[in-house]
């Protein structure tokens, strides 16, 4: 079985973690200071954010970063 790509994880696990925290999107992006929409890009792997951004995602979801890069 392939791999899941790094992108992929990441934007699996921001999904995941926010919807069993039962965040919206609206809510986590306006805490990470960034768009509704650019998380939403994120969270279905069209953008690649950069590691400052995942790391105010993960304070904004109240996880440790690592947690975001977990293996499904």
């Amino acid at each position: 079985m392939p791999r899941m790509s790094i992108q992929s994880r990441v934007s699996r696990n921001i999904q995941r973690i926010r919807r069993e925290k039962g965040l919206s999107q609206e809510e986590v992006a306006h805490r990470a200071d960034i768009h509704q929409t650019y998380l939403s890009g994120v969270e279905t792997g069209k953008r690649n954010p950069s590691i400052l951004v995942v790391e105010r995602i993960a304070k904004a979801l109240g996880v440790d970063v690592s947690e975001i890069f977990k293996p499904n």
